[in-house]
């Protein structure tokens, strides 16, 4: 036998102890598998709708409010909010993340120089010298070959925190314009309860007035004219306390707007009515279009790549270098081929014992994805009930608004009736039967801008559980 049969015979035992390391590491992956699998009952219309129709979500749902001024604020805030720029910054920050485990699985090139010079002294005395240089070039390759397709699920990894933050920007604008408009209709009805209140105090006074007229006269007692006093004061009470809240309400817009606090933003002084009735049945696509359940589906699907990716850091991984160059005291001969030295070598590395540490990671990741799995049950089920709520509160709301209505109509009447008789001194009429018609009616006034106020923001609170409106495909 020659040595080099035997060297070719002694190769066979390294191979062989490879494969069965490869059989082994390949059988023993710690803690299960993990899963992309979710199981959430889906309803196949709302309880509460019926299910005649099936409808659509996306955005764009600003619209269906009618609105001008809303449109003209929600564009202005998607342009200059600092919460939006920021979250389009870290989807900028992502997207370079994805270009870097793309980059993983192709070769790497790399390219070096280097030169020097030196000096001889030929004798003791240093009287003869010589000068020497050196010149070098190489380029080098290396690619690690994705054997078990390690690379390609981190490049997964990648992508879904990638399509994760896209929701997340999503879910920021949709959130942006719900808030934008929720705060916009506060303000209106804030500034619909200022003017009330001012009307009110007006009332109030007027009938002061005539109490004190006829106190004068003798004709009304003190306690007639005390009692509408107090209700002058506590109107201008109640007034300023409005105020304040109006310019806390034109603040907190601003704010969002990215724009100075200043608290003079101007609102119009009536709620818009709200004309389209929510189309009945299921909103198909609502578990792919909602943005928190799109950023729960992708960190799930994260998780489940990473998984497979730390399960398959247990298996061999195999590398190939290469590297050409040539090195020469003349520049000329750097790109001369009879120069050039080139070598190609290929490495397969596999971990025996690191102390469990690699199949706690594997135990680990397989627990987070579990996690990730309940995560998105919790988040689908939430949504249903949001959008549940948000569908049977506008049937309750629209209901009182009715009865509210009836109510604000006979209070009017009797605030009416109570001044006339009160002022034509009618028998049996008391102040404290006036004093009480105009605070029954202005409460009734006050309770009717704060319902509409609730339909309008409920409507907006559904908009925000479907993840848009009830049309777009």
């Amino acid at each position: 036998m020659t040595s080099s049969q035997a060297h070719k015979k002694s190769r066979i035992p390294v191979w062989i102890t490879l494969l069965a390391i490869f059989v082994v590491s390949s059988a023993c992956h710690p803690g299960g598998k993990p899963t992309k699998q979710i199981k959430v009952n889906v309803p196949e219309a709302w309880s509460v709708s019926g299910g005649k129709t099936s409808s659509r979500i996306s955005s764009g749902w600003i619209k269906d409010l009618n609105d001008s001024k809303l449109n003209q604020l929600v564009n202005e805030a998607m342009k200059r909010n600092p919460d939006l720029l920021a979250t389009s910054e870290r989807l900028k920050a992502a997207r370079a993340g994805l270009v870097r485990a793309r980059a993983a699985q192709i070769p790497s090139l790399d390219i070096s120089g280097s030169g020097n010079r030196s000096r001889t002294n030929q004798n003791a005395a240093g009287g003869t010298r010589s000068y020497s240089s050196n010149q070098r070039v190489s380029v080098g390759a290396s690619w690690e070959l994705d054997l078990w397709g390690r690379l390609g699920n981190l490049q997964n990894v990648a992508k879904a925190d990638y399509d994760a933050l896209m929701a997340d920007l999503r879910g920021t604008r949709l959130s942006l314009a719900a808030n934008i408009a929720s705060l916009w209709y506060d303000l209106i009805s804030a500034e619909n309860q200022v003017l009330l209140a001012q009307e009110t105090l007006t009332s109030y006074r007027m009938v002061e007035k005539i109490i004190e007229r006829n106190y004068k006269a003798a004709t009304a007692r003190a306690l007639a004219l005390q009692l509408s006093r107090n209700n002058v004061f506590s109107a201008e009470r109640i007034l300023r306390a409005r105020m304040q809240r109006r310019d806390d309400a034109r603040r907190i817009i601003e704010i969002l707007l990215g724009r100075y606090p200043s608290g003079k933003m101007i609102a119009p002084a009536t709620l818009p009515t709200i004309r389209r009735d929510i189309p009945t049945g299921l909103p198909a696509g609502l578990l792919s279009r909602r943005p928190d359940l799109i950023r729960a589906r992708k960190r799930l699907d994260a998780s489940f790549y990473r998984t497979l990716a730390t399960q398959k850091s247990l298996l061999p991984a195999l590398k190939l270098t290469g590297r050409s160059g040539t090195a020469s005291s003349d520049y000329s001969n750097l790109l001369n081929p009879g120069f050039l030295v080139s070598s190609i070598s290929a490495s397969l590395a596999q971990s025996i014992f690191e102390g469990g540490s690699k199949r706690e990671d594997i135990r680990a990741a397989i627990a987070r994805n579990s996690a990730a799995v309940h995560d998105y049950t919790r988040i689908a089920l939430q949504a249903f009930r949001e959008v549940e709520s948000a569908l049977a509160s506008e049937n309750w709301l629209k209901q009182q608004e009715h009865f509210l209505r009836k109510e604000l109509q006979q209070a009017t009447l009797a605030e009416r009736q109570a001044e006339r008789d009160y002022v034509e001194g009618v028998a049996g009429v008391d102040i404290i039967d006036l004093l009480e018609s105009q605070r029954r009616a202005s409460k009734a006034r006050s309770s009717l801008i704060d319902l509409q106020n609730q339909r309008i923001q409920n409507r907006i609170n559904l908009h925000l559980a479907l993840g848009g409106d009830f049309n777009t495909q």
